[in-house]
């Protein structure tokens, strides 16, 4: 069984409280996990600036070939974990283990997160719009004949993770080769990807002092918070609003991601079918990019109908089949409460559970140790009804009857939007609206990313300010 102690900018420490980390079907015990408290958080962001400053002796050029070798270090190497070791198989079946994913969906995400890290330059040189990175370590710099002057907001970054999906950690990948050191509170059940992460970063050559590790309970999360200049949160919507409009944290939550189909492409729909079930499904639809949502004029029923026939009949199978599409709740309690949800809204007139028919079986799973949710697929006859606003961590999707000209008023925030159109007007009025985040125009699933371009903001935005600065000296060249 494996220990992971805290780790205090580098340095392990092992506390007299842990909390045990089980296999989410058997029961086994595969770690324990030393847990941090408020106190040390405080006494160790004493030292936040040291972070910074070991990360800015090294050119961010020589800071982006370690993030090369770590991301193979990552997929492809046996690392540190705790006190022992872990094979990149090991590791797979582990995180499979806590967190309900099926294996392949981790051994996925684990591709991806290397993806990230071995093309960190030009996702970075894409995200400052091509600026000399020295710029960022002086603060200054001539760029094109212009002065150019950018301020870090803070020596770190904080970052209250969850356990839902470990794919979001590429989200914070980038920040050590912007020379901000890292402060991470790992979700319960997914210890294994930031200290496997962390592993390798180490392994090649980022300062032991530039990253600290503190699992533990809510309160921990709320110190990294508070002590923390500027934190990356993941969260409910209750979390979002909570933190709306505080320049100090970034807030991930529910995406509410969308599909439209678009007026003159509609009658087409047949052809968008498997687009539409892969932005709901893929991942076990745990991802705030997966789809919550398509808006259509017309032929709603029938759309509907097509995906419950594709999704419905999905249902559980072993984390090791390489066939399984859903993943395990492994906290107590979360899935019968997500059916409970559902089965409330659906008494609302207008609202239909089209996967019903085709699931021959209950939307809930119940095992000994976790439970699942089978797809489900919902059809709205209008925008108002309540079902219309619900989201959740597997594959969801309601289907709703909206005219075009009122989808835009009506859809609510929106992380992607997949608008399937060539209607110029209706473009228009996409690229406009300020409730959308992400935007694809044409066939394209919503789970679809370009890490090229930024992600909810711009962390490179969130982490630095641009400011006016002159000098006389010749070191300004």
């Amino acid at each position: 069984m494996i220990h992971f102690p805290i780790l205090r900018w580098g340095e392990p420490y092992k506390s007299l409280e842990v909390d045990k980390v089980f296999h989410h079907a058997t029961g086994e015990q595969l770690a324990e996990v030393s847990q941090a408290n408020a106190g040390i958080i405080a006494r160790d962001m004493r030292h936040a600036e040291r972070a910074r400053a070991v990360l800015r002796e090294i050119p961010c050029k020589e800071l982006l070939a370690m993030c090369r070798k770590a991301g193979d270090l990552f997929i492809n190497a046996t690392l540190p974990a705790g006190d022992g070791t872990q094979t990149p198989d090991e590791f797979v079946k582990c995180q499979s283990a806590t967190t309900g994913l099926p294996e392949h969906m981790s051994r996925f995400n684990m591709g991806k997160l290397a993806y990230v890290l071995q093309n960190l330059e030009a996702i970075l040189s894409s995200l400052t719009r091509g600026l000399d990175f020295d710029i960022l370590t002086r603060g200054y710099g001539m760029e094109n004949g212009v002065m150019r002057s950018y301020q870090a907001l803070t020596p770190v970054l904080g970052m209250v993770l969850p356990s839902n999906s470990p794919g979001v950690h590429g989200l914070w990948l980038p920040i050590i080769p912007l020379q901000i050191g890292l402060v991470l509170k790992p979700g319960p059940q997914e210890p294994w990807t930031p200290w496997r992460m962390t592993q390798a970063f180490f392994q090649a050559g980022i300062p032991k002092e530039a990253i600290s590790i503190y699992p533990g309970a809510a309160e921990v999360g709320a110190a990294v918070l508070t002590h923390c200049p500027k934190t990356l949160i993941f969260g409910s919507t209750a979390t979002v609003e909570r933190y709306h409009g505080n320049p100090a944290v970034q807030v991930h939550g529910p995406g509410f991601s969308k599909i439209l189909l678009g007026d003159d492409e509609v009658d087409n729909w047949e052809k968008y079918i498997d687009l539409m079930a892969t932005s709901i499904a893929i991942n076990s639809g745990r991802g705030c990019i997966n789809c919550s949502g398509v808006w259509a004029s017309r032929h709603t029923k029938e759309i509907a109908d097509a995906l419950a026939k594709k999704l419905g009949p999905i249902a559980p199978l072993p984390p090791t089949d390489p066939k399984a599409a859903l993943a395990a709740f492994t906290v107590t309690g979360q899935a019968e409460g997500i059916d409970k949800d559902i089965e409330a809204a659906l008494k609302e007139p207008g609202v239909v559970d089209v996967t019903a028919k085709y699931r021959g079986g209950d939307r809930l799973v119940k095992m000994e140790r976790c439970d699942y949710v089978r797809p489900t697929i919902v059809h709205c006859a209008s925008p108002e009804v309540a079902m219309v606003k619900k989201e959740y961590m597997f594959p969801f999707a309601t289907v709703v009857e909206c005219p075009q000209e009122q989808m835009l008023a009506k859809i609510g925030q929106t992380l992607v939007c997949s608008a399937i159109t060539k209607d110029a007007k209706f473009s228009r009025a996409l690229l406009d609206a300020r409730n959308i985040d992400r935007l694809n125009i044409g066939a394209m699933p919503t789970v679809q990313l370009n890490w090229f371009q930024p992600h909810e903001g711009s962390i490179v935005d969130f982490l630095f300010r641009a400011r006016a600065y002159q000098t006389t000296t010749e070191t300004a060249k």
